[in-house]
């Protein structure tokens, strides 16, 4: 069975992030940019399977700028073993759509028919959690989405879900689309001799026309800005004064 894992460049979640002082969008310049953290739980769930003999090939896509590579080479030296690039934007500051991302990833799996599609959740830098889903239906594939358990019996995959009540379990029938939470993995760092032999790892690099996708952007952003700072503390000085403040807060 063959996996296919959309991975996709964004800000390295270690970096705080900045507003540009026009309030247009995100600072990029001469930011340490990697692999969304989601993303990088899916390709090691991918890589696993393949380890237990559950896939026999793991393939990459990454749709976006051409700096991309970088990150798909990232997941090559996890041990995936090819990747195709879409180059979609010059601007590292256009972000493809999810409807955009997800018809592209549609008609990727109808030439490389994997068996599953797993990707993460997610992206830190925009929080759509929509991907997935828009490629399920797309598809019409069967889904499991928050998976925070997974495992493969057959034609079905058996998912573990974090919902608000505590964990579900669903079983869908392959081929399906899988997204990856937080505590699906620990995703493995890559050792020296593999990040040597991912220069060598094939990445076939694709546009949106190739696919037939228009990737015009359907939304605008009208503003960014930063949280508001959090105002300082108060230190009390004895429970008595702390149960005031707090009634006279209303919190009790």
């Amino acid at each position: 069975m063959k996996v296919l894992v959309p991975v996709k460049r964004v800000i390295d979640y270690n970096v705080k992030v900045r507003v540009k002082a026009d309030g247009s969008g995100v600072d990029l310049a001469n930011v340490k940019m990697s692999m969304n953290p989601f993303d990088e739980i899916a390709v090691e769930q991918a890589i696993r399977l393949k380890e237990a003999g559950a896939a026999s090939e793991v393939v990459l896509v990454s749709v976006g700028v051409k700096q991309a590579q970088e990150t798909i080479r990232n997941g090559l030296a996890m041990g995936a073993d090819r990747g195709i690039l879409v180059v979609a934007a010059d601007d590292v500051h256009q972000d493809i759509e999810p409807l955009a991302v997800a018809k592209i990833l549609k008609a990727i799996v109808e030439e490389e028919q994997p068996g599953l599609v797993i990707m993460g959740k997610q992206a830190i830098d925009n929080d759509m959690n929509a991907t997935g889903q828009m490629l399920a239906a797309l598809l019409g594939w069967g889904q499991g989405t928050f998976a925070s358990g997974l495992e493969i019996e057959g034609d079905k995959a058996k998912v573990t879900r974090e919902v608000d009540g505590g964990l579900q379990t669903i079983e869908v029938k392959l081929p399906a689309v899988i997204t990856a939470d937080l505590r699906l993995n620990e995703p493995r760092y890559a050792s020296l001799p593999n990040i040597m032999k991912a220069k060598k790892k094939p990445i076939e690099e694709k546009t949106p026309a190739d696919y037939g996708v228009d990737v015009t952007p359907r939304l605008q952003v009208v503003k960014t800005q930063e949280p508001p700072a959090r105002k300082a503390g108060v230190i009390v000085g004895s429970v008595d004064e702390l149960i005031t403040k707090l009634k006279d807060a209303g919190a009790i």
